[in-house]
């Protein structure tokens, strides 16, 4: 067993026994692996993750070699034994949660299966009886079918005998260089009230301090790994590179020379309604577009959230083209070294969809003052 953390700018192993009050944690729906990395920095030492998505699973099983990553429908999950520890024991995860998306009018209903996967969630946090449960969501999943689901979670977490909490913590105010809210439920099955973790950061880290130095690429870059552009241009952008000369995943959607067009007119800042209308004549109403489709970045604010960044057209803030999954993975907190497998579609579903590892930092560093 090792444990993986970020100190200064490297990232050391403590081996064997040494660390025995250690909580062992258990990542569900672990995606790529952004709370498992939080939880880690924190100081938890993630023994296990559950992902059915083969490609997210790689990524999570390359970047925690000290994990066992079970790539399975979590419905087929039976038993995960978990060995007890002085330190205690933390279940978290975030069940899929398009479903519960203030964007997507679509599926935010009771019908929608992956809407109610939570279930699978409680049923493994009664298998392991964890010391503390952590699921996070979207903030839209306490007005889905009018907060239906929300009050279902919480009786599952008072009928499994927790103690329960609810956070809505907003990304930016903890160093991530991303306006992102995320709900967290934290259940305690020792009746312990944690206090919701205060900001780190009243002076928000904007996307020119987070990607300044990236290298310039063009529209459909293919290439992988690249030397940096320029030194560090912030604290943030040299925590994230450490020691690296060069880092993976400058990858980039190739979009079509009419897509290109439109990019043009859009400034910082602005959206669609920038582009004329003669080259928006293949949506039947434009108008109906929503405001962040076609949303070019500013370097002197944090990014909105990165979510479906490709299907969005995110664009970059000073170049005529779509984001990197680098790019993307620094204004979601990763660190340069954290790699994606894939192929460019999986990688910017699994960056998109991942909670930002500074984000969960904070919240497991909150519990694990009270241990």
């Amino acid at each position: 067993m090792f444990l993986q953390y970020l100190s200064g700018n490297s990232v050391k192993c403590l081996r064997g026994d040494v660390v025995e009050e250690i909580m062992i944690g258990v990542d569900l729906f672990s995606g790529a692996g952004g709370m498992s990395l939080g939880a880690t920095l924190a100081g938890i030492d993630v023994r296990f993750a559950i992902e059915m998505d083969c490609n997210a699973a790689a990524t999570c099983a390359l970047n925690h070699p000290h994990t066992t990553i079970i790539n399975k429908d979590i419905s087929k999950i039976k038993e995960v034994d978990i060995p007890s520890k002085k330190g205690g024991t933390i279940l978290f995860g975030g069940p899929p949660c398009q479903g519960f998306s203030t964007s997507n009018q679509r599926t935010r209903n009771i019908v929608n299966r992956d809407n109610w996967l939570f279930l699978e969630f409680m049923r493994i946090a009664k298998m392991l009886k964890p010391d503390w449960i952590i699921l996070e969501n979207v903030r839209g999943l306490a007005e889905t079918a009018n907060g239906l689901f929300l009050k279902h979670i919480l009786k599952e977490f008072e009928d499994s005998g927790y103690f329960t909490t609810k956070w809505l913590l907003n990304a930016v105010d903890f160093g991530v260089p991303q306006k992102r809210s995320r709900l967290f439920i934290i259940g305690s099955k020792h009746g312990i009230t944690p206090k919701i973790p205060v900001p780190t950061h009243s002076k928000h880290v904007t996307v020119n301090e987070a990607i300044a130095d990236m290298p310039e690429i063009p529209n459909g870059a293919s290439i992988s790994k690249m030397p940096y552009k320029t030194q560090p241009k912030s604290e943030y952008a040299r925590v994230m590179r450490a020691d690296l000369n060069e880092s993976p995943n400058h990858l980039v959607t190739r979009n079509s020379s009419v897509i290109i067009k439109r990019y043009k007119h859009v400034p910082q800042g602005g959206n669609w309604q920038d582009i004329p209308d003669k080259l928006m004549r293949n949506y039947k109403d434009p108008r109906m577009c929503h405001t962040g489709i076609y949303h070019r970045l500013r370097y002197d604010e944090p990014s909105v959230v990165i979510g479906n960044y490709r299907k969005n057209m995110l664009i970059h803030p000073a170049q005529d083209r779509g984001l990197s999954v680098r790019e993307a993975a620094r204004l979601q907190s990763f660190p340069d070294w954290y790699e994606f497998k894939g192929s460019i579609g999986f990688q910017q579903q699994q960056v998109g969809n991942a909670v930002p590892p500074l984000l969960a930092k904070a919240v497991f560093k909150v519990l694990l003052s009270l241990t």
